[in-house]
């Protein structure tokens, strides 16, 4: 591949990066058409041929030191193929500060603000939520080896394929429902809980609700292994006794397609709490601090702030917090807002979540065309998911195909076009933080 530099001094032009990739348990094997596998070795040039039967779960493009992107100089990495003894994306920035635009660099210091990933999941994730700032910070000073940093982590998932997930907590009135539908519940919680539930309406404070359900949760959520293990045995056969006269709902399903993935998993019963979400190509989702989810399906371009703090309470193998989960969540009820994007231009759709830390942009360019990336004054990381074609800056003339990532300095004006087709994704800092959109 040619890579024409005119001028690269201080950081101008485009750079290329290496990433990094994460074989989570609950990923997708590269035998089953993981898009995180297929986009590592594209970007990597790392045979992945006899790991196919390993998850390869998510795509990590930015500076968080638990998966940092290296920097490929001239086209050539000094260093391995999977970046050892090259110069880290955050390093490279820390040396070149003057490229993530002054009014970044003053808010969040020499770092980038998102990161930017590829998720490929096979099974559901954990039941979990981020904390607030607040709370990171506090977590990572008591557990830093499980809260690797100090940052919050609000994120926003958005659809390559149909997507599937659990997200925040459903309305009362459908909360109710499931109380009356599904008796097992009643095992776990206590009676006295699931009265309280009932008897509360639309009409009472918004704290009491709160408080009604926290407390409800929580007894849910802190049910013993035996207990647990019991009552799900039970919601199991009964729901398979059911099915042979009824057809079995969304929720039901799912229930126990989890039970399968998560035996006796306080997870499998906590699903009934939170609502079932499915989003379409081109749809997304986001998550503020603090609040319940669990992505079960699909792939998804996801992007948050610049953390890995995880607080996790069922659906996992891995450590659980369920007493510091259960304590931080906000309890709010109602189905979360679906971002369906807006047009920056025939071939840009913009995704903006209410977050200062990042937007995405989703650019789908069809043979022949080509468009424009206005500059900006923060940062940006480019992905090309598909396709190939030529991406200009002012110093830099780079030939691009799918699995190459790259990363933009604030204030470049970029021309991308494409001879066949070309599909790209591109997140940045927020454009409501910098008062332009």
């Amino acid at each position: 591949m040619e890579i024409e530099l005119k001028n690269n001094h201080q950081g101008g032009g485009l750079k290329r990066l290496r990433c990094s990739v994460q074989n989570y348990d609950w990923g997708k094997k590269g035998t089953e058409g993981s898009e995180v596998a297929r986009l590592y070795e594209l970007n990597s040039g790392y045979d992945i041929a006899f790991e196919k039967k390993k998850p390869f779960a998510e795509f990590w493009v930015g500076t968080h030191g638990s998966g940092p992107s290296f920097v490929v100089e001239g086209g050539v990495e000094n260093g391995d193929s999977n970046g050892s003894g090259s110069l880290s994306l955050k390093e490279w920035i820390c040396k070149n500060p003057n490229v993530l635009g002054d009014k970044v660099l003053d808010k969040w210091g020499c770092d980038l603000p998102f990161l930017f990933k590829v998720l490929s999941v096979a099974k559901a994730l954990s039941i979990q939520a981020h904390p607030d700032k607040e709370l990171a910070k506090v977590l990572h000073k008591l557990h830093p080896n499980l809260y690797k940093d100090d940052n919050h982590k609000p994120e926003m998932a958005l659809a390559v394929t149909e997507f599937e997930a659990l997200c925040s907590f459903i309305s009362l009135e459908e909360l109710k429902a499931v109380l009356r539908d599904v008796p097992e519940i009643e095992e776990l919680v206590g009676s006295a809980e699931v009265n309280q539930l009932l008897q509360i309406n639309e009409q009472d404070h918004e704290k009491k609700v709160k408080s009604v359900l926290r407390s409800a949760f929580t007894h849910l959520m802190s049910a013993s292994k035996e207990m647990t293990a019991d009552v799900i045995s039970k919601l199991k056969s009964r729901l398979y006794t059911e099915s042979e006269t009824r057809q079995l709902t969304g929720k039901e399903q799912l229930v126990l397609q989890l039970e399968k993935q998560y035996p006796a998993d306080i997870g499998v019963i906590s699903a009934f709490f939170l609502n079932y979400v499915k989003l379409n190509p081109g749809e997304a989702l986001y998550l503020g601090a603090n609040e319940p989810h669990a992505y079960l399906h699909g792939e998804c371009i996801e992007c948050m702030a610049t953390s890995d703090n995880v607080v996790r309470a069922g659906l996992t193998p891995k450590h659980l917090d369920i007493q510091t989960l259960c304590s931080m969540l906000t309890y709010k009820q109602g189905f979360p807002e679906i971002l369906k994007g807006f047009p920056l231009s025939p071939y840009i759709t913009r995704y903006l979540p209410p977050f200062d830390e990042f937007e995405v942009d989703r650019c789908i360019l069809p043979r022949g065309a080509s468009t424009v990336f206005p500059a900006i004054p923060g940062p940006s990381i480019f992905l090309v998911v598909a396709g190939e074609g030529t991406m200009c800056t002012e110093s830099s003339k780079d030939v691009v195909m799918e699995g190459d990532a790259l990363f933009a300095p604030a204030n470049t004006e970029i021309s991308v076009s494409t001879p066949s087709e070309l599909h790209l994704y591109r997140a940045g800092v927020n454009s409501r933080f910098f008062q332009i959109l």
